[in-house]
């Protein structure tokens, strides 16, 4: 199968560039094609404006979808943009590996799609959700928290880990036709001893030889 990882994380020794490395290594060990985008080390650029594009559908007013759905149109996206919509287009199952900022996505992130999953590409009129453009694909978040698991529950500290997380994946994935994976969490890395974190890789591995038989979960619009 087609796997690509995205990696946001600017530590390479940290949870997350474990937990990248290992699905990298186990997935290829396992026969997959595995593509990757490491953002940080790739200093890829999060400011969405015209560099996104090599065409130009009106340069007196700069509307980003209108200028998505021309680029579309005519192959006018910039080359690295393109890169990364291919590497999309390619998978059968994109892993995004992230660090939980301010119950959000780093801003690097961020940028990616706001620059990467364009309207007429990946989503436009009458291909969203169930028909979306994406569709027959499965996604996955795969994160490291700052706190313990008991703040991520409904009445814990921080509320509910699948409210937090809900807008990447109503809003991005199953919004774009991705069917969703149950996300991979690891709460609290820095409290947690070296074997304790071993064993959280070991849990991966397992988790890995077997993701292509998961279901996906159901978000739904409420």
């Amino acid at each position: 199968m087609n796997i690509l990882i995205i990696y946001a994380h600017p530590e390479p020794q940290s949870m997350n560039g474990a937990m990248y490395r290992t699905a990298i290594t186990h997935l290829r060990a396992a026969g997959h094609q595995v593509k990757t985008s490491d953002l940080y080390a790739m200093r890829f650029d999060p400011v969405s404006n015209r560099e996104n594009f090599s065409s130009v559908r009106d340069p007196a007013f700069f509307k980003q979808q209108l200028e998505e759905i021309y680029a579309t149109e005519v192959g006018g996206f910039a080359n690295e943009i393109n890169a990364e919509q291919e590497k999309v287009e390619w998978c059968d199952l994109m892993i995004w590996q992230f660090p939980l900022w301010w119950f959000a996505i780093p801003a690097i992130l961020k940028g990616w799609v706001d620059r990467v999953f364009a309207m007429g590409r990946f989503y436009k009129h009458g291909h969203f959700y169930e028909t979306g453009l994406l569709s027959g694909k499965k996604a996955m978040l795969s994160l490291t928290t700052g706190g313990p698991a008991d703040h991520y529950l409904k009445a814990g500290f921080n509320g509910d880990l699948d409210g937090i997380l809900k807008p990447l994946h109503r809003g991005v994935f199953e919004f774009t036709g991705f069917m969703v994976l149950q996300p991979q969490v690891i709460y609290g890395p820095v409290r947690q001893s070296p074997e304790e974190l071993s064993a959280e890789l070991e849990n991966w591995k397992r988790r890995l030889d077997q993701i292509f038989d998961e279901q996906p979960i159901t978000i739904g619009a409420y």
